[in-house]
């Protein structure tokens, strides 16, 4: 055994003129071939293994110049070539090395000079190799749970199919779909579920295009399809319309019956783009408006979304930095009791004072602080601020603040809250509360535990928009509030509804039963206010008792 390790180390030292039985014995042994040239030029050895691996190209009589000029034509490279390889690697002292495809075979040639000697050549089949590196490179581009095209392969396609309508004309289509309520599924059911909810997902994708298409995972829930050869937007559209509805058929999981949908953006090329991450953009600019309008849907592209975008990130911009540049303010609708007339208390109203756009309205900023996660040290602000404020009014005027579901996903809220009481000197039975049923909804116990631990403290909560979700009513079973706000739709139907009175006298007989105060929003009329009045109600807030005003007007207003 020491011999053939020997003979291997020594190999592509070895010198032709001095080869003898000894070492083409231990050679032939190896699965590598050895050939071996002496200084001029015959050959002077040729291993069994080496013999087998040349096949045809090793006749009985082999000879070193038949041998170089069939390796060359089997290298595609030209025997010319070969030689100034091999001139220069002798003048470096380096091996001069290329590969053969022999019988569907690759093999590899590795041609060591030994000075004044001669050379010895290698024969390796790297067939194995070769295939195994091919398989990983196609594996790499694969996503390994649903087995469609990753990111990777995604690119590489959409760059192909530019190059083609460069070269060609042909245009194609992009389609990026986005499944809607997959996370609570995957959250609540597992990830098992979820991945093999996924793998179903992927098999109705590929059921639906062509062969021609590629269908990819770009990761998480979001798919692409890449439809070649069209532009129609006709055709596209009946694409999209069936996917949205494939997908949105049931599927049967581990004996569960899942539903969820899918909104999709699509753009087209050349009109949209032309390149792949122009291309990418836009369709992402799409579904994003798909989703804005409702989900289960699907939009194509158009120029004006761009627009829309960068208006969009240059508020997020300038949002970003409201609160560093102290632009954000607070105004105070005050709220009126019906039995003594007096105001009991106000609501804080979030407003943006811009330097340059002025006053920005809530429904612009609000949503895009949700998206963007900035609600929650906003609305953090908004708690102290509201509380330094109302700490100067007279007599026991409450305010009452909104909470958004994602304040209460955060940790910090009830010791924000402790901290704004005590560094304001507010008592807490004069800060209030405010929730809607999107609070309620997410993660029920843990957000059960922290109401009643912020009653605990002193704090008075209330449900707005009460009526307006399809399970209000089970949620004040679920925790005793102090008040209830009926929705501004509700009184804003009294004139145009027969039913309008019904439903105020039916919240307002609900509250009394249960010991809460129910408050009419949205008064704008004297009828609105005598028709409230009439039904029950205890109180009222609207433009007929007073319009949202800067902190500066309240104490005037509280006061009188």
């Amino acid at each position: 055994m020491s011999g053939v390790l020997h003979t291997i180390e020594a190999a592509g030292r070895l010198s032709p003129a001095r080869l003898d039985s000894r070492h083409v014995r231990h050679l032939d042994a190896l699965q590598q071939g050895f050939i071996f040239i002496d200084g001029r030029g015959r050959l002077t050895g040729c291993t069994k293994p080496a013999r087998s691996l040349l096949g045809p190209l090793a006749p009985p009589q082999l000879t070193s110049r038949a041998l170089l000029r069939a390796l060359a034509a089997a290298s595609g490279q030209g025997r010319r070539r070969i030689v100034r390889e091999l001139r220069r690697a002798v003048a470096l002292g380096q091996p001069a090395g290329f590969e053969v495809a022999l019988r569907g075979r690759s093999i590899a040639v590795t041609a060591h000079a030994v000075p004044e000697e001669g050379w010895t050549v290698t024969l390796d089949d790297v067939s194995a190799r070769l295939a195994a590196e091919a398989n990983s490179a196609e594996l790499a581009r694969l996503d390994p749970l649903t087995g469609l095209a990753n990111r990777l392969l995604l690119r590489e396609r959409l760059a192909a199919a530019m190059e083609q309508l460069d070269r060609t004309g042909e245009p194609c289509a992009v389609l990026l779909i986005d499944l809607d309520r997959f996370k609570p599924i995957n959250d609540t059911l597992g990830h098992p579920v979820g991945d093999a909810l996924l793998v179903k997902v992927a098999d109705r994708l590929r059921s639906a295009v062509r062969p021609s298409d590629t269908v990819a995972r770009l990761g998480g829930d979001e798919f692409v399809v890449i439809q070649a050869g069209t532009a129609d937007p006709e055709a596209v559209s009946a694409l999209a319309r069936r996917l949205v509805d494939l997908l949105a058929r049931t599927y049967l999981i581990d004996g569960q019956l899942l539903t969820i949908g899918a909104s999709v953006g699509a753009a087209l090329a050349p009109r949209d783009g032309l390149d792949p991450d122009h291309l990418l953009k836009n369709v992402d600019l799409a579904l994003y408006r798909a989703k804005m309008d409702g989900r289960g849907t699907f939009r194509f592209f158009e120029p004006e979304m761009d627009a829309r975008m960068q208006a969009r990130r240059r508020l997020e911009l300038d949002m970003r930095q409201a609160l560093a540049r102290r632009e954000f303010v607070l105004h105070y609708q005050p709220q009126l009791n019906l039995l003594n007339q007096r105001l009991t208390g106000c609501e804080a109203l979030l407003r943006w004072r811009h330097p340059e756009r002025g006053m920005v309205s809530p429904a612009d900023f609000i949503p895009l602080a949700e998206e963007i996660g900035l609600i929650v040290p906003i609305g953090e602000w908004v708690i102290r601020q509201a509380c330094r404020d109302a700490a100067s009014w007279p007599g026991s005027a409450s305010v009452a603040v909104n909470v958004s579901p994602a304040q209460f996903k955060s940790e910090r809220l009830a010791e924000t809250i402790m901290s704004a009481l005590a560094t304001s000197g507010l008592a807490p039975n004069r800060l209030e509360i405010e929730i809607t049923e999107g609070v309620l909804l997410q993660e029920s116990e843990r957000t059960l535990k922290t109401l009643h631990r912020l009653r605990a403290m002193g704090l008075r909560v209330s449900m707005d928009d009460f009526g307006t979700g399809y399970s209000s009513l089970s949620y004040l079973r679920s925790f005793p509030f102090d008040k209830i706000k009926i929705d501004r739709s509700f009184v804003k139907d009294l004139s145009v509804k027969a039913d309008g009175d019904a439903i105020i006298r039916a919240i307002a007989g609900l509250g009394k039963s249960l010991g809460m105060t129910t408050v009419a929003e949205g008064v704008e009329t004297e009828d609105q206010m005598r028709r409230i009045r009439a039904e029950g109600c205890t109180d009222v807030q609207g433009y007929l008792v007073s319009r949202p005003v800067p902190v500066e007007q309240i104490h005037a207003l509280l006061s009188r």
